[in-house]
């Protein structure tokens, strides 16, 4: 609550705000209340307003099987050994999930998929040694 002091053509007023909202401000004038309509530009605010996108259909829906002989090859980025398979044939997976780990140059590396798809083959087991390009996993 503001309370201020008008003088008007000679005439004091004590005038306190009791709410203000948009344009229509609760004011007291000596005692009496009053709702008053304020005639100016309501500024707005600089806040941009947030608007979500729809959500896209489930992943499961979305996953169509290609025809034979299109599937895409999850290749060796270095040579190693592979410590670790988190996927096997037929598991529906999503893009950047963490297919198998290997371990090249002393650190363990996880091979995330590139894109969505289908597990069609594992085309290595755990312990098995792999060259940089070698395919590891084929994806539908």
């Amino acid at each position: 609550m503001k309370t201020f002091k008008f003088t008007i053509s000679g005439n004091t007023y004590e005038v306190e705000i009791k709410s203000f909202e948009g344009t229509r401000a609760d004011i007291e004038v000596n005692g009496t209340s009053y709702f008053v309509e304020v005639h100016r530009e309501v500024k707005k605010t600089k806040t941009p307003t947030l608007i979500r996108a729809e959500l896209p259909p489930s992943d499961k829906e979305k996953i169509v099987k290609k025809e034979k002989g299109s599937s895409e090859p999850v290749t060796a980025p270095l040579p190693g050994t592979i410590i670790e398979i988190m996927v096997k044939p037929g598991d529906v997976i999503k893009k950047g999930e963490v297919l198998l780990v290997m371990e090249a140059m002393k650190m363990e590396n996880r091979i995330r998929a590139e894109k969505e798809g289908v597990v069609e083959s594992v085309n290595v087991t755990k312990g098995s040694s792999v060259l940089q390009g070698e395919i590891l996993i084929q994806l539908v």
